[in-house]
């Protein structure tokens, strides 16, 4: 009788052994599937703080482009600090910046 024969209560070994072996698969099949169960979870979870970050950014660059309007900047600019636009005899030209660095008047 060799081993792969010999009988154990009524089983044969080699009997026995495949089922250990098929118990031991199902259970790392089903640990396998649990644990990408909670990974896709736990994906999911990542994708939604994405979408939320993403819609934030989108609301904070819609802020940030209503406060850089210019014509907001320049009522902003009046009211609180007193600044008016440069008036065009104010502006230097090229040929006058020499004159503006040495601290000169420009007619």
């Amino acid at each position: 009788m060799s081993v792969i024969d010999r009988k154990i209560r009524g089983f044969r070994l080699i009997d026995l052994v495949a089922l250990g072996v098929l118990v031991a698969v199902i259970l790392g099949v089903y640990l396998a599937k649990t644990i990408a169960g909670r990974e896709r979870a736990e994906i999911a979870a990542v994708e939604k703080q994405i979408d939320a970050e993403k819609a934030r950014i989108r609301l904070l660059q819609a802020e940030v482009a209503h406060l850089e309007q210019p014509a907001r900047i320049e009522a902003l600019s009046s009211a609180h600090l007193g600044m008016v636009p440069v008036q065009a005899r104010n502006e230097a030209t090229l040929d006058n910046l020499g004159q503006v660095a040495l601290g000169k008047k420009t007619p």
